[in-house]
């Protein structure tokens, strides 16, 4: 069963009210069935440095929003040329994703740019921590254990104060029903492994944190892509806004073509609590979200979080 948002979202969310839960039921946004907001990349797979390709500008939007690039304000980024700093650029999103970094648009690079992600950016003010070498943890002693995490934080560490161990969430009236349950059991899950807690109220003016569904410019100065691109954001400590974007499609658990409602919570409340991104692929807080499966909590996010609030 599934059913679209759309602006009269009020009758509609009376109408699933009556409706019994359903696993792998999936809710459709607005523009589903249009492609992927990065669907471009596959058009210039083979760029190089010294080559002109039409289009090449929206690569280096799609760079500089996830942090990659900046260029000074006198340069022009809207250009279709592939300079020096798109090069670098390449090859230190394709460390992060521990691709061979050659600097040019493969293949390898363009199937891991297209699919669907956190709205993020996996670098803040030029800083990237997700291959700095990791964090090596060695526990000493006839059973030793070397392992190595690539859990990162925001700039700055950012984290709830001390005295805040309980946090109150809230839905805005734009959320979909059945999106409440997934999100209560992502925040059961964190509280499982930290020491925190967490409660429903029904004043978003109270809460700590709020979530709803929005698309494209929705006001918080991080605009969402359209169908198939970023599928969610969240802000880091102490800011609390957790943004779905509805115009791709969730699931209530694994199905095909759609995001599990609860991973991607899972995913958006380590930023609430953090955590930044992490290079470990079965992370959590890996940047990327996968269609058409659920995931959960690996211990380099378990580490990550115990490591920021010194559990």
């Amino acid at each position: 069963m599934a059913f679209k948002f759309s602006p009269l979202f009020s009758c509609l969310f009376l109408f699933t009210l009556a409706i019994p839960a359903l696993s792998h039921r999936k809710i459709k946004g607005h523009n589903d069935g249009q492609t992927s907001g990065f669907e471009f990349l596959k058009d210039l797979q083979g760029s190089h440095k010294g080559k002109k390709t039409d289009g090449l500008h929206r690569l280096k939007n799609y760079l500089e929003t996830f942090g990659y690039l900046s260029y000074p304000y006198y340069k022009n980024e809207n250009s279709d040329d592939f300079d020096d700093a798109l090069e670098s650029a390449i090859r230190t999103y394709q460390i992060n994703y521990d691709i061979k970094a050659t600097g040019i648009l493969d293949a390898e690079t363009v199937s891991k740019m297209m699919t669907p992600r956190c709205g993020t950016p996996d670098i803040v003010n030029g800083t990237s921590r997700m291959r700095a070498g990791g964090i090596d943890h060695t526990h000493h002693g006839s059973n030793s254990i070397h392992t190595v995490s690539h859990y990162s934080f925001f700039r700055g560490n950012p984290r709830w104060p001390a005295s805040k161990r309980h946090l109150t969430y809230a839905f805005e009236a734009n959320t979909p029903a059945a999106a409440i349950g997934p999100v209560a059991r992502a925040f059961g899950t964190w509280a499982s492994v930290t020491h925190f807690t967490f409660s429903q109220v029904q004043s978003t003016a109270a809460a700590d944190i709020v979530i709803g569904f929005h698309r494209r410019n929705h006001g918080d100065g991080v605009p969402f892509d359209g169908p198939g691109g970023v599928i969610a954001h969240a802000f880091a400590p102490t800011d609390g806004r957790f943004h779905y974007d509805a115009d791709n499609r969730f699931s209530v658990g694994a199905a095909a073509g759609a995001s599990d409602l609860e991973t991607v919570a899972l995913h958006e409340i380590g930023h609430l609590l953090g955590l930044h991104h992490s290079s470990v692929e079965n992370a959590i807080m890996f940047a990327f979200i996968p269609t058409g499966a659920t995931k959960g909590l690996d211990a380099d996010d378990i580490q990550g979080i115990r490591a920021l609030y010194n559990i």
